[in-house]
């Protein structure tokens, strides 16, 4: 019998709503088990999750049938029922959109890295900072107007 296999690497990144700084320390490394969690469920293993106060950024292999839209959507819904209900945030939401780019097999080790050392990352610019430098590394085209809430 034939199968299907693949392997898409997809980095994601999305914030809190407005980016409030509602990732504390405390709470990170639960927030971001629990998203590895629902990333396994969805058969779209964590290669690396993190972040820092006001977002998040995963590196997965995208599972081969669930959608990255409802990857993303199915992750945001259940880690901020998560953030409310365990992590004492009762007001937590996500920003509406995200951001998704795909990784070549060659580049998850980079990415690894850059995920890893978030918080050295942020002492030098801000989340904008970085995500425009993703839509501009990546060539997706965004209107300024749109991309934040």
């Amino acid at each position: 019998m034939p199968q299907s296999l693949s392997r898409v690497l997809v980095h994601l990144v999305f914030s809190t709503k407005h980016r409030e700084p509602f990732i504390v320390p405390e709470v990170r490394p639960r927030l971001h088990a629990y998203i590895v969690g629902i990333l396994d469920n969805l058969k779209s293993p964590s290669l690396q999750t993190g972040g820092v106060e006001d977002h998040v950024h995963i590196l997965c292999a995208l599972g081969r049938t669930i959608s990255q839209a409802d990857l993303v959507e199915e992750v945001k819904k259940s880690s901020s029922k998560w953030m409310k209900a365990e992590g004492g945030v009762p007001g937590f939401s996500w920003q509406a959109g995200y951001g998704a780019f795909s990784i070549g097999e060659s580049q998850a080790d980079t990415v690894i890295r850059y995920i890893q050392n978030q918080e050295e990352h942020h002492r030098k610019g801000t989340y904008q900072e970085e995500y425009r430098r993703f839509l501009e590394r990546y060539r997706v085209a965004y209107d300024e107007r749109y991309v934040w809430d």
